[in-house]
C-alpha cells in the first residue's frame, strides 16, 4: 500500500507542486528570452506593457491548463480506469516537456506557452485522479493517512523545485529551459513503478463487475488473510449503488443526496485556495528583506516554507487517523485566523521597532504550519470520502474545477487586493478563514474510521430533513 501511494504520488500531485514552484525562479531569464526572441524575430524592442503580458500569460496559463485537466481528469478515470488515466497521463507530462525544452533552441516562446498549458492539463489530471485511486485502495483504518500521500506529493514537488530552482543547480541561466523540462523524471518514473501496481479493486468490481480481477488486487494490496473484509464492504457499496452507472458532474447538482457533500467540497475547496497561503508567500519576501536578511540569501530562507509545509503534511498523515478529520481542519483554520491578525499588527508596526519582522517571520512559518496541519491536507481526502462510487470521479471534477477557477481568480485579483489593503488584506483572509471553520463545525461529520455507506448515512439527515 506504501509503495502504491509513491507510485501513484510521484507522477501525481508531485507534479504539480513541482510546476508550481520552478516557474519563480527563471523568471529574469525567460525574461531575457523574450526580449532577445522578439528583438530577431521583428528587429525591434519588445514593450515593457506586452513583456509583462506575455510573462503573465506564460505563468497563468498553467492554471488555465489545470482546469481542463480537473474537466476531463474524472471522465479519464471512468473510462480508462484510475490506473490507466494516471499511466496515460504521463504522455501529456513527456509531450510538455519536449515542447518547453525546444523553446529556447528553436526561438519560439510559443512552445512554451503550449508547454506550461499541456503541464497544467498533466497536474489537473493527477490532483484529480490519484487521491481517487488512493482512497479506492485504502481500508478505512488507514484512509486518512494514505490520503495524506497526496498533501506530501504536493508539498514534496514545491519544495523540490525550490531546491532544483537554486541557481547553484538549474536555476543559472545556462540551464532554465532543462529546469522547465524535468518535469519529465517524475513522468517516466510512475511510467516506470506504476504498472507493477494494481487497478483500483472498487473500480473493478463495481465499475466493470469483474470480481476475479477484484478479489486478486485486494490480495496485493491486504494480504491474504485480510482482503476478505474489504471485498465485504465492497460487495456491500456495489449491491447498494444497485447497478447505477458513474455520474456526470451536472447530475449531482440536481442530486438531493449528495446536495450537503457537494457545499461541503465547494465551500472548503474555494476555502483552501482563498485562505491567504498565496497572501503569505508573496508577502514573504518583503518579510525577509525586512528582517535584514540579504536579497542572495532569501531563496534559501524561502526553503524554509517549503520544508514547513512538507513537514506539516507528514505530521498531518501521522495525525489524521488518531486525531480526526474535524479537530485538525478546524484548528487549522482557527490557528490561520489567529495567525491573521498577528500579521496585521506586525507588518503595521513594522518600522517601530527593530524586532517586529522577526514576529511577522514567526507568524508567515506559523501560518504555513496551520494550513499543513488541517486544510492544506484533509480538503482532497474528505472528497474521496463523502461520496460513494457512483459520484466520486464526478465530485473529484467539481472540486477540481472550483480549486483551479479559484487559483486563477486568486491570481488575477490578488495584486490589486494588496495594492488597496497593503498589509489590511489579511483581514480578508481571518474573515473567511473564520466562516470556513465555523461552516466545518457546523455541517462535516467525523468521518474517521467509517465506510463509504456510513458517511452517506451522516449525511442523510442533513440532506433529506431529520424526519427520514
Amino acid at each position: 500500500l506504501f509503495l502504491a501511494v509513491c507510485a501513484v504520488g510521484i507522477g501525481g500531485t508531485f507534479q504539480y507542486g513541482y510546476n508550481v514552484s520552478i516557474i519563480n525562479a527563471p523568471t529574469q531569464h525567460i525574461h531575457k528570452f523574450l526580449n532577445e526572441t522578439w528583438t530577431s524575430r521583428y528587429h525591434k524592442e519588445l514593450n515593457p506593457d506586452l513583456l509583462t503580458f506575455l510573462w503573465s500569460v506564460i505563468a497563468s496559463i498553467f492554471s488555465l491548463g489545470g482546469l481542463c485537466g480537473a474537466l476531463i481528469g474524472g471522465s479519464m478515470a471512468i473510462r480508462l480506469g484510475r490506473k490507466g488515466a494516471l499511466l496515460m497521463n504521463n504522455i501529456i507530462a513527456i509531450l510538455a516537456c519536449i515542447l518547453m525544452g525546444i523553446s529556447f533552441p528553436t526561438g519560439l516562446f510559443e512552445l512554451l506557452i503550449i508547454g506550461r498549458f499541456l503541464i497544467g492539463i498533466n497536474s489537473g489530471i493527477g490532483i484529480c485522479v490519484q487521491p481517487l485511486y488512493i482512497g479506492e485502495i485504502a481500508p478505512k483504518h488507514l484512509r486518512g493517512g494514505m490520503a495524506m500521500g497526496t498533501s506530501i506529493f504536493l508539498t514534496g514537488g514545491i519544495l523540490t523545485g525550490q531546491i532544483i530552482g537554486l541557481r547553484e543547480l538549474l536555476g543559472g541561466e545556462t540551464y532554465w529551459p532543462l529546469l522547465l523540462s524535468s518535469s519529465c523524471f517524475p513522468a517516466f518514473a510512475q511510467l516506470l513503478f506504476l504498472p507493477w501496481f494494481p487497478e483500483s479493486p472498487r473500480y473493478l468490481l463495481i465499475d466493470r463487475g469483474d470480481e476475479l480481477s477484484c478479489a486478486k488486487a485486494l490480495k496485493r494490496f491486504h494480504g491474504s488473510s485480510e482482503y476478505q473484509r474489504e471485498m465485504e464492504d465492497i460487495q456491500r457499496e456495489r449491491f447498494a449503488l444497485d447497478g447505477e452507472k458513474p455520474k456526470k458532474p451536472w447530475q449531482l447538482f440536481t442530486d438531493r443526496g449528495v446536495r450537503w457533500q457537494l457545499i461541503t467540497v465547494i465551500v472548503m475547496t474555494m476555502g483552501q485556495q482563498l485562505s491567504g497561503i498565496n497572501a503569505i508567500y508573496f508577502y514573504a519576501t518583503y518579510i525577509f528583506e525586512q528582517a535584514g536578511i540579504s536579497a542572495e540569501k532569501i531563496p534559501y530562507v524561502t526553503l524554509g516554507t517549503g520544508a514547513c509545509e512538507c513537514l506539516t503534511a507528514l505530521t498531518c498523515g501521522l495525525l489524521i487517523d488518531y486525531v480526526g478529520r474535524r479537530y485538525l481542519v478546524i484548528g487549522g483554520y482557527l490557528l490561520m485566523t489567529l495567525w491573521s491578525i498577528v500579521l496585521t499588527f506586525s507588518l503595521t508596526y513594522q518600522e517601530l521597532y527593530s524586532w517586529v519582522p522577526y514576529v511577522s517571520m514567526t507568524s508567515i512559518f506559523a501560518f504555513i504550519l496551520s494550513f499543513g496541519l488541517g486544510p492544506g491536507g484533509i480538503t482532497n481526502t474528505l472528497t474521496a470520502e463523502l461520496f460513494i462510487q457512483s459520484s466520486r470521479p464526478a465530485a473529484y471534477m467539481i472540486g477540481g474545477t472550483t480549486s483551479w477557477i479559484s487559483f486563477f481568480t486568486i491570481g488575477m485579483l490578488f495584486p490589486f487586493i494588496v495594492n488597496e489593503l497593503k498589509q489590511y488584506c489579511f483581514l480578508v483572509f481571518l474573515l473567511e478563514c473564520s466562516l470556513v471553520a465555523a461552516f466545518i463545525f457546523l455541517v462535516i461529520p467525523e468521518t474517521k474510521n467509517k465506510s463509504f455507506l456510513e458517511i452517506k448515512k451522516e449525511f442523510h439527515k442533513l440532506n433529506f430533513g431529520r424526519n427520514t
